[in-house]
């Protein structure tokens, strides 16, 4: 006789998944392959997935597919978790320039996981006890849980930021800061490295452009002397780079008529932040739409607030 016990996952095996899965692959084309590959006889969830969206929101949706239908797809579930708790090298992350913060990083989410799949030996046996908790976790899951949950810790983190008192500390904080938000949207930042005579902030990638990136967190506004530094660094790169100087403190009146009319590069400011971490706009939108100002206009600011009322 077949026991009626209906076999469940814990939720924080969910989230280990999410976390793993996401870590693992750096790029979003070795990322797809994969998640393609192990899903190949389950063409009904690919349909479902938007591989337009980032890694982790990709991943949070195909977490909660899963999830809404586990006993279907509980076998899948297991064979993804086992799969990704098994990797012991990752071959896209170690051609980064970043490689070894990245491994680091992607090691101790598959380790995590891997505690995880141990106990689910136990757990897929006897877990009937959990089912209304699975079933009422479930409700509240949307799609971009995950992504969302990533997104309030970075608001919380840049409200602390703002209370320090080490402004040393603070500019070295914000440089982690700025790396994993652009992380979270899938825009393959690399954190700072150094050239001949010239030490830059930063560099990623959007929308088949390469940027450099410089950021400050000044309790004054960043004048013409600087961002002429900047555009002179961003003229010795290949032709195809633009720039992102972001700072905290914005800039002064005369840097900005300078560079109202022609321009390699954008800029954010402090509003500019915190308009993405409250979800008012996506920072690719937000990028998005800035460059394409700069594009038409010449202009290397365009307030975020002016964005969002063209858009409500």
């Amino acid at each position: 006789m077949q026991s009626s016990t209906r076999k469940t996952m814990n939720p924080s095996a969910y989230l280990a998944l999410v976390e793993a899965l996401t870590a693992v692959f750096w790029n979003k084309k070795p990322f797809e392959m994969y998640v393609r590959g192990m899903l190949k006889d389950h063409s009904e969830l690919l349909a479902r997935l938007d591989f337009a969206a980032t890694k982790r929101e990709v991943s949070g949706q195909l977490v909660n597919l899963l999830r809404a239908n586990e006993a279907r797809y509980l076998d899948l579930t297991v064979a993804l978790m086992l799969d990704i708790a098994g990797m012991k090298t990752f071959p896209n992350l170690n051609s980064q320039p970043d490689s070894e913060i990245m491994v680091a990083k992607a090691t101790t989410t598959v380790a995590e996981l891997k505690r995880w799949t141990a106990k689910q030996r136990e757990v897929i046996a006897e877990h009937e006890a959990h089912a209304a908790s699975i079933a009422e976790s479930a409700k509240k899951d949307q799609d971009g849980r995950a992504f969302a949950e990533a997104h309030e810790n970075l608001r919380q983190r840049f409200i602390t930021m703002h209370g320090a008192t080490d402004v040393h500390q603070r500019g070295r904080d914000f440089e982690g800061f700025i790396n994993e938000s652009f992380a979270l949207y899938d825009l393959e930042p690399r954190a700072s490295y150094s050239l001949d005579h010239e030490q830059i902030d930063g560099a990623f990638s959007f929308d088949t452009d390469h940027y450099v990136l410089e950021a400050k967190w000044w309790k004054e506004a960043i004048g013409r002397s600087l961002l002429d530094v900047f555009k002179a660094n961003i003229e010795r790169k290949g032709k195809n780079t633009l720039g992102l100087y972001i700072s905290m403190s914005g800039f002064t009146s005369d840097a900005l008529a300078v560079y109202s009319y022609s321009t390699p590069f954008i800029t954010m400011d402090g509003l500019d932040f915190m308009a993405v971490l409250d979800q008012r706009i996506r920072l690719e939108e937000l990028m998005r739409r800035k460059r394409r100002y700069a594009s038409e206009t010449g202009h290397c600011f365009l307030p975020v607030a002016k964005i969002i009322s063209e858009t409500e």
